[in-house]
């Protein structure tokens, strides 16, 4: 059995990960994902062990030092890890894992899984990111300007990624990174061996 992808999205905050990730795991049911463990509070409407496993920091420190993070990085104050344990047992079954990673995340990711695909996910313009951060109404304007900060140095980092999407259009982002992931399913080095299939000679 060969093993799932393993594609992470990473961009700037606001810039719509989660909700082009959900389009797609619409259009890819058997995929899974890999929840993240963060030190944040939660939002409104996040649960436990669904958006993310909530831990405080003194708990993510311990899980790090047993070597149950694979790849972590701190953003605006908090820590943000993806679990060893799931992510290995799902790739390993054939299952396609989709993860939402922070920029460092998804490029600690690619170091430890050479054949992870990474994509980043860029907004059509600095205006548009700020109006989408705005319009959620989930951070202060302090949080909200700190992150259009960090967001122009982010999207500077496209170039290490394997691919881009420009979200200005949900559905058509989403349409792009599923034919990434089609494409990556068809690459020669997933299929070493194809040629020599017995009915084929």
């Amino acid at each position: 059995m060969k093993n799932g992808l393993i594609v992470s999205l990473s961009g700037p905050s606001g810039v719509g990960k989660g909700t082009i990730l959900s389009k797609v795991r619409e259009h890819l049911p058997e995929s899974r994902s890999s929840v993240s463990v963060t030190t944040r509070s939660p939002r409104e409407g996040e649960e436990e062990g669904v958006a993310y496993f909530f831990r405080t920091k003194e708990q993510f420190k311990k899980m790090l030092s047993d070597g149950e993070i694979i790849e972590y990085d701190e953003y605006v104050g908090n820590f943000y890890g993806t679990p060893a344990g799931p992510l290995k047992e799902m790739s390993a079954s054939g299952s396609d894992v989709l993860l939402d990673l922070t920029i460092a995340g998804s490029l600690a990711l690619k170091e430890k899984f050479e054949e992870a695909v990474t994509i980043f996910i860029l907004p059509p313009s600095y205006e548009e990111l700020e109006s989408r951060l705005k319009g959620r109404g989930t951070e202060t304007e302090d949080v909200v300007a700190r992150r259009l900060a960090e967001a122009k140095g982010e999207i500077l980092r496209a170039n290490e990624f394997d691919y881009v999407v420009v979200n200005d259009d949900i559905d058509e982002a989403a349409r792009k990174v599923e034919a990434i992931i089609e494409a990556e399913k068809a690459r020669y080095e997933r299929n070493k061996g194809i040629e020599k299939n017995s009915s084929w000679t």
